[in-house]
Order: C-alpha cells, then structure tokens, then sequence
C-alpha cells in the first residue's frame, strides 16, 4: 500500500499543480458552473479517451494522459461546487481553491485507501479501457441522479460517484506512468 500511496500523491501533485497554474491563469472561472455542467465537461473527456483508445487515432494531438488530470481536476471542482454550499463568491481567492482542491483530493485518498483494502487493490490488474468504462458508467449514472432532481432511492449519491471517478482517472494515471516509483 506504501507504492500506491507514493503513486497516488504524486499523480495528486501533478493534477493540483496544473489546477493551481490554471487558477493564476483563468481565476475561478469554473465557479460559473453548476455540477451538472461539470458532469457534461467530465463526459466530454472520458469520451473522447474513449475515442482515441477505440480507434487508435488522436487527431487532437493531445495525450489521453492529460484527459485524465482533466477528469481530476473536474471531479474535484464539482466536489467543492456540490459540497460547499456556503461559498457564494464566483472568484475565489487561488489559495483558496487550491486550499478547497487539496480538501477533497485528501478525502479521494482516504476513500481510496479504504476501498483498496477491501478490494485488495484489484485495480491493478484492470486495463486503462476498463477504467475509461467505469468513469463513463458513473457519468452516466451521475447525469441520471441530476435529471432526477438529485433524487436516489438506494445508489449512492452524486458526490460518491465523483470521488469514484476522480479516483478512477488516478488509477489510469498510474498505470500510464504518471507518478510512478522510480
């Protein structure tokens, strides 16, 4: 568990660093958004990982592995979009985003290291793809709880499956080098 946690940190550090270069760079321009716009944002980037993996074409350029900080980083605006429900300021201070940003990524971790216990850290053995899949399927499963009003009879709700997908895209992240153990 000691080289997941090494690997998670760093992938955590390289996603919250460029979130924290962003910040300088657009303010808090995301703030704007609400959770189901996020969603849409996170759809739109594990679908086009998808893409590239079916295809094997990236006509974009851009690397899946950069996808997957984005799906991060999404995740955890969409945490702090949800949750901090007294935050009614649009512009945020950048220590306070990053402050907010290190907030839930801690708790992903604390999740995920629970879930890794019980799991036996079965991830390891998925492919990237399968993790694509599952980020999808929590997407699609997010997006239906939001149609609902927020509404759930038994699931879990909207805030799990972000931590899940955040988590999801960190596993990808690692199994494609980012944050490895030299």
């Amino acid at each position: 568990m000691t080289k997941t946690v090494t690997e998670y940190t760093n992938v955590i550090n390289v996603c919250g660093d460029i979130f924290a270069k962003k910040t300088k760079d657009y303010g808090t321009a995301w703030r704007i958004l609400r959770p189901s716009s996020l969603t849409d944002q996170l759809f739109i980037k594990a679908q086009r990982i998808r893409t590239v993996q079916e295809t094997g074409q990236n006509k974009v350029g851009e690397k899946i592995e950069d996808e997957f900080v984005a799906i991060v980083n999404y995740c955890i605006m969409a945490l702090i979009q949800l949750k901090e429900e007294g935050l009614t300021e649009m512009e945020l201070e950048a220590s306070e985003a990053v402050s907010l940003y290190k907030k839930y990524a801690q708790e992903a971790e604390e999740l995920m290291m629970k879930k890794n216990h019980d799991y036996g850290e079965a991830w390891r053995e998925m492919r990237v793809s399968s993790l694509t899949d599952l980020i999808l399927q929590k997407i699609m499963r997010v997006k239906h709880i939001e149609d609902n009003n927020g509404a759930t009879i038994i699931s879990e709700g909207i805030d799990a499956n972000y931590f899940d997908m955040l988590n999801y895209a960190v596993f990808a992240l690692i199994h494609l080098n980012i944050g490895k153990s030299k």
